[in-house]
């Protein structure tokens, strides 16, 4: 089922309204509410209600006039009001992890547990020479004139683990789920990907670490070189009680190149605590 509420994000959901749980998927920077559909009927197979959200500015969702995790935040909370979930499980995958951390810090008492899935507590100072390269570098491809389908098509690759994909692959050869991917990240508006990268660089939430007080999983992948095991199993031993996992063979597109051992890590999360 999808919804288009007037003035909340739009959402898709499946499940019991009345489960122990319920679990929020907030996609990453090249997805959509589409990227975690097999999610969202998984989890409701096993009688969890399941929503996956299209992030502002992003699917069936209006832009917001400014793009900033802050605002995000708040259409986050808006959605869950609309939909009626008094309380969730985020889970959030790379910058929708940031969004996660952000949702703590403006509504904790709307969270019952987080999983931060290949994502930080912090990208960095806007004006940080790391981060400036890191948005000229991705911004490059847009601003020489090419489509968010060839910026996938580069990109998609240097985010999976080794062998996740054949030396120059075609589209035709990528397997179902980085196929899946691509057309998320192929359908993102160039002017939203533009925004939620100057958004990115800006992200910082390693002071609300500490101030966790719900089951919080921190999800690596072994090769994922964005957001790097390390840093994952850092911001665990910063948050009280957190549990840390790395997951073996698989990059930064975690659940799109191995669907069952994220699902597997999530579930096993959720049955320990809720």
């Amino acid at each position: 089922m999808m919804h288009r509420p007037e003035g909340a994000p739009a959402w898709i959901e499946a499940g019991p309204k009345d489960a122990t749980a319920t679990l929020v998927f907030l996609h990453g920077i090249g997805g959509g509410k589409k990227g975690f559909q097999s999610s969202v009927d998984y989890f409701a197979s096993l009688e969890y209600r399941a929503l996956a959200w299209d992030m502002p500015g992003y699917g069936d969702s209006l832009a917001l006039e400014s793009l900033t995790f802050k605002n995000l935040a708040q259409s986050l909370e808006k959605m869950l009001d609309v939909a009626q979930v008094n309380k969730a499980v985020l889970v959030g995958h790379s910058m929708g992890g940031m969004v996660a951390l952000q949702a703590w810090s403006q509504c904790p008492e709307r969270i019952a547990g987080l999983v931060i899935a290949a994502s930080s507590p912090a990208f960095g100072q806007q004006d940080g020479d790391f981060q400036q390269q890191f948005v000229a570098q991705r911004l490059a491809p847009l601003n020489a004139g090419k489509t968010m389908t060839q910026v996938a098509d580069k990109l998609i690759p240097t985010m999976v683990a080794p062998n996740a994909l054949p030396v120059g692959a075609t589209l035709a050869q990528y397997p179902e789920g980085l196929a899946l991917a691509h057309a998320c990240m192929s359908a993102v508006p160039p002017a939203t990907y533009r925004a939620s990268l100057l958004a990115l660089v800006k992200f910082e939430q390693r002071s609300a670490l500490p101030t966790i007080s719900v089951p919080t999983l921190c999800l690596a992948g072994e090769h994922d070189k964005t957001a790097p095991p390390e840093v994952l199993r850092r911001m665990a031993q910063k948050i009280s009680g957190a549990e840390y996992e790395c997951l073996a063979g698989l990059g930064h597109l975690m659940g799109f190149e191995k669907e069952a051992p994220f699902h597997e890590a999530v579930l096993k999360f959720v049955r320990r605590h809720f």
